[in-house]
């Protein structure tokens, strides 16, 4: 078993994300060896999951494979690495505690009659929990996994670090284990000099919990001075080469091309007991195809033509409650080869009230819509902003602009195509009007209204292309697939009541569930790219493998859809004749 740990300090800003990418990064060059990685991200919070959390306090709600809800951070250790995580990826205080206390209260006999305690207790299940999901296969090989990156955010949750000391202690007492501990800081410029002293006491305070760093990855807008790096490595009792600068790149994508460069590899090789060869030259060469296309994929976007692409949304004050979709975007754009130039629009500022409220929001926001090349509504919950998003729809789909509905999205544009094509008058979703005449979007039966957490429709379903389909541009995107598979997270869905009376009317229903009867696409046969998606396919994109539904509109926007329908067709026909292209690892 070989654990790396990835854990930051100096400021909340160097944490979360700065601790993503460093943990993604870290994976991705021991995957370029021909290793098979897994992460883990540990999060102090109480709650059992993200499901429950504010996109605008938390950001995004990442939904897994098998329907768990978790931290967003796992979505950037899937996008990077190629694999497919569990809910047991995501362990949070509130999963370890709620464990612990019914062991103890259905009479387990490692805890009947004992005092429960933190020490050993919790530490205990920590340390359980970590080394199970280390061994659980990621990836098509389904095979046991040879490292396990670990990501804490911070320092705050004293449990989570006293275990994580006790199983580095418990490794390093077995040959055949390893574990190696990455912190990552800040080192800012003041009136010109590069600061060291955040560092020092970051890297003090984890000595202190009895954590020891092996490398110390500096975030920095510039290449860090040699006196720096020396002066932090001796005051952290660490050699120069232990300290990297993690300066800013024109993408993060080529994050890791930077890591590699500073000699990160070499230390993992090094800490990891990886210095001797330990795979099959087969692996090694699998792992070497793999690092050759992240470096032909991930070009610098000055060289790139933009493509325009408005995200009309619910919570766009924060950037992360999109993270998925924006992700999915630049790699479909990369796809595309060209630069992503995303704009997001608040959905309440395109409504008719906010031009009498605040005409400046008001035209601001249509004047991005004028200047859209592609348009994307996400999902989301609630009645707010929806009128904006069923005008924005109807200007796609009028203007004949590229349009994607995810979730939500899909059931604006249902809403919208009522109204204004069917004439369907004041024809909405239950979410919004139980009484309503025309609920086009109503409440699934099988969901609960009283239970919130964990009860909707989610993790991986299929979606099955219906016959004479053949035109669709949603299907050929994947390949002319009849069946494809990709994860939800929804509590109403389109009214099967609705489906022929839409049909005569020109939205066509392109996919249902593997029932038959639920929606799950709709397209508009007369038009360059109108979709709309009951799923989410931004949780399944990869760096190197976008989700085919946002790459089909960033390809519609950018004029070259064909060529990516082409390029899939492709793909399909390699895969059936063992020929695939790697990208899709």
């Amino acid at each position: 078993m070989r654990i790396v740990l990835v854990n930051g300090g100096v400021i909340s800003g160097v944490g979360k994300g700065e601790n993503s990418l460093t943990a993604s990064s870290a994976g991705l060059l021991l995957k370029t060896l021909g290793l098979r990685v897994t992460a883990i991200k540990l999060d102090p919070y109480l709650n059992v999951d993200a499901g429950l959390l504010s996109p605008l306090e938390h950001g995004e709600c990442f939904v897994l494979a098998d329907g768990g809800e978790a931290d967003l951070d796992l979505g950037n250790y899937e996008r990077y690495l190629g694999i497919q995580l569990s809910r047991d990826s995501n362990m949070t205080t509130g999963k370890i505690y709620q464990q612990v206390i019914q062991s103890e209260r259905v009479g387990n006999p490692k805890r009947l009659g004992k005092t429960i305690q933190i020490v050993p207790d919790v530490t205990d299940a920590i340390q359980e929990w970590i080394e199970r999901v280390a061994k659980i296969p990621v990836d098509d090989s389904g095979e046991e996994p040879d490292v396990c990156i670990g990501m804490s955010s911070d320092l705050e949750s004293g449990p989570f670090m006293e275990a994580l000391v006790q199983l580095r202690h418990k490794l390093q007492r077995d040959p055949n284990h390893e574990f190696m501990s990455i912190a990552v800081s800040y080192c800012p410029v003041i009136n010109g000099e590069e600061k060291t002293k955040p560092t020092q006491n970051a890297i003090r305070q984890m000595r202190s919990a009895g954590l020891f760093p092996d490398v110390i990855a500096c975030r920095c807008e510039h290449p860090l001075n040699a006196a720096t790096i020396s002066k932090i490595a001796r005051s952290c009792q660490l050699d120069d080469d232990q300290v990297i600068g993690v300066r800013n790149m024109e993408t993060i994508y080529q994050v890791p091309i930077l890591l590699q460069e500073e000699g990160l590899l070499k230390l993992l090789q090094k800490g990891l007991g990886l210095d001797k060869p330990v795979l099959s030259p087969t692996m090694v060469e699998k792992g070497q195809a793999l690092w050759d296309l992240w470096k032909k994929t991930v070009v610098p976007e000055r060289h790139l033509t933009p493509v325009n692409i408005v995200l009309v949304g619910k919570y766009v004050v924060l950037d992360d409650a999109y993270l998925s979709v924006r992700k999915s975007l630049e790699h479909s754009a990369m796809r595309c080869k060209r630069k992503l130039n995303l704009v997001s629009v608040d959905a309440e500022h395109l409504e008719h009230e906010m031009q009498q409220k605040d005409p400046i929001k008001y035209h601001a926001a249509w004047k991005a819509i004028c200047d859209a090349e592609g348009i994307i509504v996400p999902g989301g919950f609630g009645e707010r902003g929806t009128e904006g998003m069923v005008e924005v729809i109807k200007w796609a789909r009028e203007r004949k602009i590229p349009f994607l509905g995810i979730c939500l999205g899909l059931q604006v544009a249902v809403m919208e195509y009522a109204r204004n094509v069917l004439a369907l008058r004041g024809a909405t979703s239950e979410e919004f009007s139980a009484q309503a005449e025309h609920r086009v979007v109503v409440f699934m039966p099988e969901v609960s209204k009283e239970q919130m957490g964990g009860t909707m429709r989610l993790g991986a379903r299929t979606s099955h292309f219906k016959p004479g389909t053949e035109w669709s541009k949603l299907r050929a995107m994947y390949g002319g697939a009849d069946v494809i598979e990709e994860r939800h997270r929804h509590r109403y869905e389109v009214n099967p009541e609705y489906i022929e009376q839409f049909e005569k009317g020109g939205l066509a229903v392109t996919s249902l569930d593997d029932q038959g009867v639920r929606v799950e696409s709709v397209e508009i046969q007369d038009h360059p790219f109108f979709v709309g998606v009951q799923a989410h396919p931004e949780f399944t994109s990869k760096v190197l493998n976008p989700s085919p539904p946002l790459l089909g509109l960033v390809a519609a926007s950018a004029g070259c859809l064909d060529q990516m329908i082409e390029a899939a067709r492709e793909w399909k026909e390699g895969l059936a004749n063992g020929t695939g292209e790697a990208a899709h690892f």
